[in-house]
């Protein structure tokens, strides 16, 4: 059996974002009975969302999904997980939001439904996904990337104003 590790990115601009991601990423670890890997908390500004939308905090983690988990099933555990945060139905595309959970990776898998692409079809473009993911994940090579996680991080222009918090 192969083991896959699922990347999860982890965003939050509303309420006190940075006691939520590290909320989430505790109720995250219970997704897997190996330790996580956990990136540092990071400030960001806010990408492709409504005007005057608050800074967001981004946090990326990684685990070893149970047995018999599938991309679908854990996408699944992640929705519930945004809604018990408080996360409502969107009205607004990108609009603020308490938590945002999405899943980058799922091992090599691949997916394109209605429902879940895989891996994320933006990740790879995203400075405020990949410099947290090149804490945890340096060398990972998305699917159908040729290039590594911190190669696609230095390709970047880097105009986006990640910091670290």
């Amino acid at each position: 059996m192969k083991i896959q590790m699922a990347i999860i990115a982890l965003g939050s601009n509303l309420g006190d974002s940075e006691q939520i991601i590290l909320d989430a990423m505790a109720r995250l670890q219970l997704f897997s009975d190996a330790p996580m890997l956990k990136s540092s908390i990071w400030q960001t500004p806010p990408v492709d969302c409504p005007p005057d939308s608050p800074k967001f905090v981004n946090a990326v983690a990684g685990f070893i999904p149970r047995e018999n988990e599938t991309p679908e099933l854990l996408l699944k555990k992640l929705l519930e997980l945004e809604m018990e945060f408080g996360r409502a139905s969107k009205t607004i595309l990108n609009e603020p939001r308490i938590l945002d959970l999405d899943l980058i990776v799922f091992g090599n898998e691949t997916r394109n439904s209605p429902e879940l692409i895989l891996p994320h079809p933006r990740a790879h473009l995203r400075e405020f996904v990949l410099q947290p993911l090149s804490e945890i994940a340096p060398e990972l090579i998305l699917p159908g990337q040729g290039i590594t996680v911190s190669q696609l991080l230095a390709a970047l222009p880097g105009d986006e104003m990640v910091r670290r918090l």
